[in-house]
Parts: C-alpha cells; structure tokens; sequence
C-alpha cells in the first residue's frame, strides 16, 4: 500500500468529517455523561480555522485519493515560573484510522510523521492525552514508546 502523508486542506473537510464523527462516537460511548452525540462534531469553520493558526497542524494519510488517516496536533509553550521549568510541547488532540485500514501501519507512519515534525519544531516533547478505557490506544502508544506521563482521576458526584 502506497501511503502518502501530507498536510490537510478545506477541501478535506467532507472526507474528515467520518473520522471526526468515528472519535466523537467512541468517546460518546465511553462517557456519555462527558460527550454529546454529534453528526458534525467539528464544524467546517472550526476545521478552517485550525488551517489558518500557525500553532495548529492537520495531517492526513491518504492511499490514492482516499484519506485513511488523520492527525491533529497543537504547538504549546509552557511558560517558566516558580514551579515549572519553560518547555516547547506539541500536543496530538486526535488520532484516528480508518476502522477498515487499522492494523495495517497507518497510525504508526502518521505518529512517526508527528515525531519528526516535532523534532523540525525543536519541541522538548511530545504530548497526548488518552482515556483509560481505550485500551487498545494505550498499547498502540506504549508500542511506539509513549510512556504516562501523569493521570488524571475524578469522583462523579451527581
């Protein structure tokens, strides 16, 4: 399989919005008490504007004119102060393949895209956040050498 890994455009937009709708609807059925269900869970103006800033990168995987893949990351700096020291992070917001395309090396190509991009950016490290409960992510991320780097914890009180 020919992968190619580029950068999104607006004309990706209609071709996205499945995979989009793929993360939001597993995340729904994870904690629908968090999550809405959504048909568009991100707008066409959000997705532009993501274009446009700087800070913000959209990487799509594609095998002849079908996208496969995307990849969404944001540049962050960490501010120094008393308590921390000053970083440059890249966050990944959102990974996702195509439920047919998984286990075929299509998300590990598009995270070695992001590593070296990183690297390009001169970032201190690179960040994401994952739930407990998608299991199957954890072990992808701890096969590609992520390790956690903290956990969040919370009591649902109503």
């Amino acid at each position: 399989m020919d992968l190619f890994i580029r950068n999104a455009k607006q004309s990706d937009y209609e071709s996205l919005l499945p995979l989009f709708r793929q993360v939001q609807e597993f995340h729904v059925f994870i904690r629908p008490d968090l999550y809405k269900e959504n048909s568009t869970p991100i707008e066409q103006g959000f997705f532009e504007s993501q274009l446009l800033d700087g800070k913000q990168h959209i990487f799509v995987a594609t095998t002849g004119n079908d996208i496969v893949g995307v990849v969404v990351a944001k540049e962050e700096e960490v501010t120094e102060n008393t308590f921390v020291k000053a970083r440059k992070v890249l966050y990944i917001k959102s990974l996702c393949v195509v439920e047919t395309q998984r286990k075929k090396g299509i998300g590990k190509k598009l995270i070695k895209y992001v590593f070296d991009f990183g690297k390009s950016l001169k970032v201190d490290c690179i960040e994401l956040g994952v739930s407990e409960e998608n299991t199957s992510a954890i072990e992808f991320y701890k096969s590609i050498g992520m390790k956690t780097k903290s956990r969040k914890m919370e009591i649902i009180l109503n």
